[in-house]
């Protein structure tokens, strides 16, 4: 099979203080294939798509694209989408479409028929005169895809395409792209997404800079084969991992239905005495273990977060309660009668399609929206008559990074500790607490916009807990992060959970529902379902949560479709 685009030894240096942000890598993309490439965050990831692409020159090595030097290729043969959007937000899709036509030189009389097939291939025919800030993040992605197909290309540069992405649009997505590769086009995919990685003809994983391993996902399999457990027992599985993690044999594990999912050490074994009756069987491995494993292991489950939370005590009510609520802005109806109870201690998980309707709630429940319809509370203040008071009363990392990007990680801290109502040495004492806890120490002088993504969320997390609220509102907080990063906030999750604080969480990652007490789904503006992760998995028919979610989706449109 032909080459597309290597690196051979590619060395690229940023600061001569710090290592090198990629440290001898090589790298083959072959024409038609789909490569994958993995690894934490600030592992080298996008800088070496940037090389290949031509947009950086490296240090040292060689990147070669269709033959020649990366930076002297014909860029209408190559495509690249960019980790964030390289979409204009104020202009609709097809003036987007337009515009790079414009920049990549695509003759006028060739255009019509290009954007045609574009709109067609992405099933954004409907949507062209919408404006790009519009759309949601499915679209946008698709969008995205389109502009970088705007001449075809022969080399495909894809950033994780997937982050903050559905798994209806992520597999749209996927399907897409694996169209384009059964076409001849070369394709990397880079991923925060592991299952995406599993599906990759050959993978490469970096970790600080350098090339761990490379090989197909079979390859990666068979670096933990024999390792993987499920153990379950009577008791909360969320109660049972972090017993679990703290054994010397046990490198990762994850919740998983009613039991709990772990990566042995090589040789180790689980210590059934000391857990308590529980049950062990084997499972087979995935992708994410190797990747867990080649990284050394992850967390241990504990968290120092929690440790030195406050207790809540119950008081008798629900910690969040919304009763019919309902949004319109105009003759666009964006939540429509919606309804869940939260306790105090438990974890309730808003699932759905990407612009249908999450954030809204959250908004609603934070104060930040006056419903249309309906009514709530939080910590037993109502949305209508207390919102101050509701406000005060819970902690908001939201969905997109929200601090201010040109304050220093010391300045943000700073200033939400105030705006959270701490003062005088609590407050001193608190900024210490989390600046330690979640290892934001180098970074304190630094602005926060430039940082690693891992610990952006790190911070806005920080900045959400610093008062030690009763209630947490998490709008997608592990977004685009690694899985190492992933386990250490589920980690502080069920350790505030276990000290009384109620949680509201939006994930796009199906693993992390597992995670949730309770689930409600939402589509097209309405609550479609409602239930334990295991009662959903049973209602739809399906093993795992993201097969779930897309069968109630597809399940809802024929039902909504019939009704019509």
């Amino acid at each position: 099979m032909a080459t597309v685009a290597e690196a051979r030894r590619v060395t690229k240096r940023f600061d001569p203080a710090l290592p090198p942000a990629l440290d001898a890598v090589d790298l083959v993309i072959p024409e038609g294939g789909m490569t994958g490439l993995v690894g934490p965050d600030g592992s080298g990831k996008t800088t070496l798509i940037r090389i290949l692409g031509g947009l950086i020159d490296p240090d040292a090595g060689e990147a070669l694209v269709l033959g020649g030097p990366a930076n002297d290729a014909d860029r209408s043969r190559i495509g690249y989408m960019p980790q964030r959007f390289g979409l204009y937000e104020d202009l609709s899709v097809l003036e987007n479409l337009q515009l790079y036509a414009e920049l990549r030189g695509l003759p006028a009389v060739e255009r019509g028929e290009t954007f045609g097939r574009l709109l067609e291939f992405t099933r954004l025919n409907p949507f062209q005169s919408r404006l790009a800030g519009k759309l949601s993040g499915g679209m946008k992605q698709k969008l995205g895809l389109a502009c970088a197909l705007i001449r075809q290309p022969k080399l495909l540069l894809l950033d994780e395409p997937g982050v903050g992405v559905d798994p209806v649009s992520r597999r749209e997505l996927w399907e897409m792209v694996r169209t384009l590769a059964g076409e001849g086009v070369g394709i990397l995919w880079s991923t925060a997404y592991l299952d995406e990685a599993e599906k990759c003809d050959r993978v490469f994983l970096l970790s600080e800079g350098k090339l761990l391993k490379s090989g197909t996902p079979q390859d990666f399999h068979a670096q933990v084969e024999g390792r993987t457990v499920r153990v379950s027992s009577k008791g909360p599985a969320r109660e049972l991992l972090p017993r679990a993690l703290a054994q010397s044999e046990v490198m990762d594990g994850s919740v998983q239905g009613t039991g709990v999912r772990l990566l042995l050490a090589p040789g180790g074994h689980v210590d059934q005495a000391e857990l308590g009756g529980v049950e062990v069987e084997p499972t087979p491995p995935r992708f994410e273990d190797a990747f867990i494993d080649l990284l050394g292991g992850a967390a241990d489950g504990g968290s120092a977060l929690a440790e030195t939370f406050r207790t809540i005590e119950p008081d008798g009510t629900c910690a969040i309660e919304a009763h019919g609520l309902t949004k319109r802005f105009g003759d666009f109806t964006a939540a429509r009668d919606i309804s869940f109870t939260v306790a105090p201690g438990e974890i309730f998980g808003l699932l759905g399609p990407n612009g249908a309707g999450k954030s809204t709630t959250f908004k609603m429940l934070c104060g930040l929206l006056t419903p249309t319809d309906g009514d709530g509370a939080v910590a037993g203040n109502d949305l209508r008559k207390a919102r101050a008071e509701a406000r005060q009363s819970l902690g908001y990392m939201a969905q997109k990074f929200s601090l201010y990007g040109d304050l220093s990680v010391a300045q943000n801290l700073d200033f939400f500790s105030g705006i959270y109502g701490l003062s005088g040495v609590v407050r001193k004492r608190a900024i210490e607490r989390v600046t330690e806890i979640f290892h934001l120490g180098r970074y304190l002088k630094d602005n926060a916009g430039p940082m690693p993504l891992g610990f952006k969320q790190r911070l806005a997390l920080a900045c959400a807990v610093m008062h030690e609220p009763p209630v947490l509102f998490l709008d997608e907080p592990t977004s685009g992060v690694d899985p190492l990063v992933r386990r250490e906030f589920w980690g502080h999750i069920n350790g505030l959970v276990g000290k009384g604080v109620a949680v509201l969480v939006t994930t796009h990652f199906m693993d992390e529902a597992e995670y949730c007490d309770r689930v409600g789904l939402i589509y097209r503006a309405e609550q479609i379902a409602s239930g334990t992760p295991d009662e959903l998995k049973a209602d739809a028919g399906a093993e795992t949560m993201e097969e779930a979610f897309i069968a109630l989706i597809e399940r809802a449109d024929r039902d909504m479709d019939e009704a019509a």
